[in-house]
């Protein structure tokens, strides 16, 4: 979800639990791709707007945590303050360092560091924070085992994994596992409920379709317009129905009633 109409249909729909991601984000408030160029502040507002048009549980994409340890337990403050069930810090260097190719990952201890601080500054026990790597592909499977074994050793509450496209390499990060694991990636490969289940996966995010149908559907609508089309005759627009659900009329037709006389 990215605002908070989608966090209100997702839950009228009846997830579980809503995902907002730092691509998402990035998309949503800057109109940029996922280059890290969003600051803490915009993104935790964004979640807080969410958080209060639903009860659904958001977990979050904290990316790098905007720093180095010290910025992550201001990320962790910020995020709880906007009302978040759990966020993920991951161990990629961000933002890509000049003259770097392709993606690198931070030294496994300041990866470790980062959890260890986010834990410490959290109020909230409730909130999870998840030890996230994308080491699978970025360092290759040996190094991916050897840093799930040490971030679920600092406490945190799950294990996100990106780049994980295989059996084999889900395989062996399940064993070398201790959390709950979180999958960034679902390839054809391993998109099977039952098995990803016996393997300790508790959530598998399938992309981020939601924003690119409301890109697609706002790009064509505006095209019809521009070209002319009547109004009458645009197609995709929501029944009245669900318009005035998303909005929750209801609730503030029942409110205007009853403190506005």
């Amino acid at each position: 979800m990215h605002d908070p109409i989608t966090g209100r249909i997702a839950q009228e729909i009846g997830f579980e639990l809503g995902m907002f991601a730092g691509s998402i984000a990035s998309l949503t408030v800057l109109a940029a791709p996922d280059l890290i160029t969003l600051t803490l502040t915009e993104f935790a507002q964004q979640a807080l707007r969410i958080n209060r048009a639903c009860s659904l549980p958001l977990v979050v994409d904290a990316d790098h945590g905007y720093g180095n340890a010290l910025n992550v337990m201001r990320t962790v403050e910020e995020l709880e303050i906007a009302g978040v069930s759990a966020l993920s810090l991951e161990d990629t260097e961000l933002p890509r360092p000049y003259g770097a190719a392709s993606p690198r990952l931070i030294p496994l201890e300041e990866g470790v560091a980062k959890i260890r601080a986010g834990l410490a500054a959290r109020v909230d026990p409730g909130l999870a924070i998840l030890a996230r790597t994308g080491a699978c592909s970025i360092t290759g499977l040996e190094d991916a085992l050897t840093r799930a074994r040490a971030y679920c050793a600092t406490g945190a509450d799950g294990l996100f994994l990106t780049g994980v496209t295989t059996r084999a390499e889900l395989d062996a990060l399940a064993e070398a596992a201790t959390l709950p694991l979180i999958l960034g990636t679902l390839s054809p490969a391993i998109a099977d409920r039952d098995y990803l289940a016996s393997r300790g996966v508790r959530v598998a995010l399938q992309g981020h379709l939601p924003i690119q149908a409301a890109i697609a559907a706002i790009h064509a609508t505006l095209r019809a317009l521009r070209d002319g089309t009547p109004p009458a005759q645009i197609t995709g627009l929501p029944t009245a129905a669900l318009s005035r659900m998303a909005a929750r009329e209801a609730e503030h037709g029942r409110w205007t009633e009853l403190f506005l006389g």
